[in-house]
C-alpha cells in the first residue's frame, strides 16, 4: 500500500511540477507553485521524512508564495510608474 502511495505522490509531482513550467501567467504559476509544494510535502510524508515535511509545509506555505506575489506586485507598479 505504502508502494502505492509513494508512486502516486511522486507522479503527481512531475505532473503538477509539469504545469508550473507551463503556466504561463506570472500570478497564476505562484498559485500552482503553492500546488507543488503540497504534493512535494505529500511525497516527503511517503517516503517517510516527516521533519524534512514539515519545514516544507513552512517554506511553501509561509515563506514562498507571500514573497512571489509581493514582487510580482512591485514590478507591476514599477511597470506602471515607468509607463507615466
Amino acid at each position: 500500500m505504502n508502494d502505492v502511495f509513494q508512486a502516486v505522490a511522486m507522479v503527481s509531482m512531475g505532473v503538477v511540477g509539469t504545469a508550473v513550467v507551463l503556466a504561463r501567467d506570472p500570478l497564476r504559476q505562484a498559485l500552482v507553485l503553492s500546488v507543488y509544494g503540497m504534493t512535494m510535502i505529500l511525497t516527503f510524508f511517503a517516503l517517510q521524512a516527516p521533519d524534512v515535511a514539515l519545514s516544507a509545509i513552512v517554506i511553501t506555505t509561509v515563506g514562498l508564495p507571500p514573497m512571489v506575489l509581493l514582487a510580482l506586485r512591485k514590478l507591476r507598479e514599477h511597470e506602471q510608474e515607468e509607463n507615466e
